[in-house]
């Protein structure tokens, strides 16, 4: 296995050039020019040229240090606007290109290689170069290990919940205004610190971007993200029940224990999915609490297996809790975890969850009725 390494500085990804360091075979690289000028008080990151056999092309390079999203796009919009030298084709260096990225730097008619031996390079008449398929061998430099995942995630959800915000301390305040955990349990607030971290890789990733306000622009990345990472709570223990009530009075008596208990309770996403799209829900009831015991202590009936019509799992996973709906007394998963959740189930889940999709961005004004 490849080891794993730092990532790169600019400066040492330069040094690497300069030293020869650097190749895609069957090309070659010579280091030609370090921060020439391109015009207009802006400079180049450094100039090179490419050699196969007897054939030479040369190179202005723009270098990128960090391989996120963000980082490729800003690559790119610099070599498309600078002036070049006469007879300089544009090329980005980066750690670490996928694939993707150099199709698209293909399109672009732009050049493109990375520390991995992944690159393409096009000179047209007179060679072309296409190689892919290493693996990154450089560790990311995200502040928090995945955003998309656990607590974290909420600072991409609360993005769905409402696209723009004008501070980080107002998203800060919506994270913490909308998790029951927080305001009807015993769970800390989320700091601004982690929301300002999460915050970053969102603009890196180009799922949010900060200009005057912070918005929202990718949301079918973001609930891919999220669908990607996203792990079920954990269930310290699950109780299924018979309860002698129809359907409508269980939760009354739900509410009622909740009300008297100061017991926050939040319907799964798998009871919660008639809320936000066409589908029949069953008989069985499924409840998110933290603390089962003292519900169970209250509630009359028998523990079965056979033919329940209400399931109690108990979780202090604060996601499931996050910008539950209320209706009347009663609280429903919100449309983001009842799509989480049917994704991690079966097609005919996941055929649901995108009725689920178009009525959370719809309700966000991202899609057209």
């Amino acid at each position: 296995m490849k080891r794993i390494r730092k990532m790169p500085t600019q400066r040492e990804i330069i040094e690497q050039l300069r030293r020869g360091k650097v190749s895609l075979p069957p090309l070659s690289f010579r280091f030609l020019e370090g921060q020439p000028e391109a015009g207009g008080n802006r400079r180049l990151d450094a100039l090179i040229e490419a050699s196969w056999g007897k054939s030479t092309a040369r190179f202005a390079i723009e270098c990128k240090s960090i391989s996120t999203p963000k980082a490729f796009q800003d690559g790119l919009n610099r070599l498309r606007s600078l002036p070049l030298p006469k007879d300089y084709r544009p090329m980005l260096i980066m750690p670490f290109l996928s694939e993707l990225q150099l199709q698209e730097l293909e399109r672009e008619g732009i050049s493109g290689i990375d520390l991995c031996g992944n690159g393409v390079v096009v000179v047209p008449g007179m060679f072309s170069v296409f190689r892919s398929g290493e693996t990154n061998r450089f560790s990311t430099s995200a502040p928090i290990k995945n955003i998309y995942r656990k607590n974290s995630s909420m600072v991409g959800r609360v993005f769905l919940v409402r696209p723009g915000y004008n501070t980080v301390q107002d998203i800060c305040v919506e994270i913490n205004r909308r998790n029951m955990l927080v305001n009807r349990w015993d769970k800390r607030p989320m700091s601004l610190s982690t929301v300002s971290k999460s915050l970053k890789t969102l603009e890196e990733d180009l799922i949010v971007e900060r200009k005057g306000i912070i918005r929202l622009l990718q949301p079918d990345k973001l609930l891919e993200k999220l669908g990607e990472n996203y792990v079920p709570p954990k269930i310290k223990e699950r109780v299924r029940l018979k309860v002698s009530q129809g359907s409508g009075t269980i939760r009354e008596l739900l509410v009622k224990q909740s009300q008297e208990l100061s017991l926050p309770l939040v319907a799964a996403g798998a009871s919660s999915v008639a809320q936000f799209a066409v589908m029949q829900r069953g008989d069985l009831l499924s409840v998110y609490c933290p603390r089962l015991e003292m519900l169970l202590e209250r509630l009359s009936g028998s523990q079965s297996d056979r033919f329940p019509n209400l399931e109690l799992v108990e979780t202090e996973d604060e996601t499931v809790y996050f910008d539950a709906r209320q209706e009347g007394d009663f609280w429903w998963a919100s449309p983001v975890q009842v799509y989480l959740e049917l994704m991690a189930g079966d097609k005919r889940d996941r055929e649901i969850a995108e009725q689920v999709k178009s009525s959370l961005l719809m309700d966000l004004g991202l899609v057209q009725q």
